[in-house]
């Protein structure tokens, strides 16, 4: 199946499902999570966890380098689009945008972060998010804030960092846990983040699965130097996560009156992209897009250090770490079709 027709496939799957929930049931879009979900934060804050440069967003409207670690738009800008609220979803610290424009969909999430390691930690990530409701009630009013934060849709996407960094490739945590308590300290974590953003309103939340984490070219590139991460522990780790965190969602749908808490497999739709990648018109799975596509990433993909490949559609991954516009967009249509039926029955 060419790509074009793959794509056209999976825009008539998303009308239908739009047909049948109706786009008003989301009238916001908000993120809380990783590099994958950061639009720009990370330009605020001191570190070097940045892509605010060329070229990085060389195919994001007017080829501009927002913070994005992406060529252009990231899955949940898709997903915003999809749900007829905005093209891209901008970031919270971005001082160009204002709480008129966050009302219909922002993002807290920034680069490098974890449930565990943090740039700007999961909790701060919630600190802000209650500075932002305070502004929406100036905005909207107590009632329409109330019901913005009740019919909102929340998109959570976090966790790679964790293992990939901070147990498999550094011996930060793997000294103290082995991997099973590793993972349940995680889902401690989780679980504390999602009450609590329960309590402050949140009804509608997605919780993103961890991908397939040693098929990441920088993994495979650390996994060649030294041994280390192992990529199938890393892979049966990720694989293992994400069972806990169904089993999370499991819980805390019965636990918490009214909320509507799924899933979003991330794992096989990638795994799919990767071992097909003629279905989606792909010729590159294995390096990024930037550089050699081996360990480019961040600072060290930058314009002048290293180049592009002339055609990013064309890969899977655009940096060492992250996939390009293209697998985001595929991605996002799967979820309009599989997960957010889930959410909105």
């Amino acid at each position: 199946m060419s790509t074009s027709l793959l794509l056209c496939v999976f825009n008539v799957l998303v009308f239908s499902v739009l047909e049948i929930t109706g786009t008003n049931k989301i009238p916001a879009l908000i993120v809380f999570g990783d590099s994958t979900v950061d639009a720009g934060n990370n330009n605020h804050i001191p570190t070097l966890a940045k892509s605010n440069f060329l070229p990085y967003g060389q195919d994001f409207e007017g080829g501009k380098p927002t913070g994005r670690f992406c060529n252009g738009r990231l899955g949940t800008d898709f997903l915003a689009e999809m749900l007829g609220i905005k093209k891209s979803v901008p970031a919270y610290l971005d001082s160009a945008f204002g709480i008129e424009n966050f009302a219909t969909g922002v993002t807290f999430a920034s680069a490098a972060t974890g449930y565990d390691v943090a740039v700007i930690p999961l909790a701060d990530e919630l600190e802000y998010f209650k500075e932002y409701l305070e502004k929406l009630t100036s905005f909207l009013g107590k009632d329409g804030a109330e019901e913005r934060e009740r019919e909102s849709l929340y998109f959570i996407s976090i966790g790679t960092n964790d293992f990939v960094l901070n147990y498999f490739a550094l011996p930060v945590r793997s000294s103290h846990f082995t991997v099973d308590e590793y993972e349940d300290f995680l889902l401690g974590i989780a679980r504390s983040f999602l009450i609590e953003l329960y309590s402050l309103g949140a009804r509608k939340i997605i919780l993103n699965g961890l991908p397939p984490s040693g098929y990441l070219p920088i993994t495979k590139t650390l996994n060649h130097i030294s041994e280390r991460p192992n990529l199938e522990e890393l892979n049966e780790a990720s694989k293992d996560f994400n069972l806990k965190l169904q089993n999370l969602v499991a819980s805390l749908s019965k636990e918490l009156r009214g909320i509507k808490l799924v899933y979003a497999d991330n794992c096989n739709p990638t795994l799919h992209i990767i071992h097909n990648p003629n279905l989606y018109g792909f010729e590159n799975t294995e390096e990024g897009c930037c550089g050699t596509g081996t360990f480019e990433t961040g600072i060290f993909c930058k314009a002048g250090i290293a180049l592009p490949c002339p055609d990013p559609s064309k890969y899977v991954f655009w940096d060492s770490v992250h996939p390009t516009e293209k697998v985001y967009s595929i991605v996002a249509n799967i979820l309009m079709n599989k997960t957010l039926p889930q959410l909105l029955k």
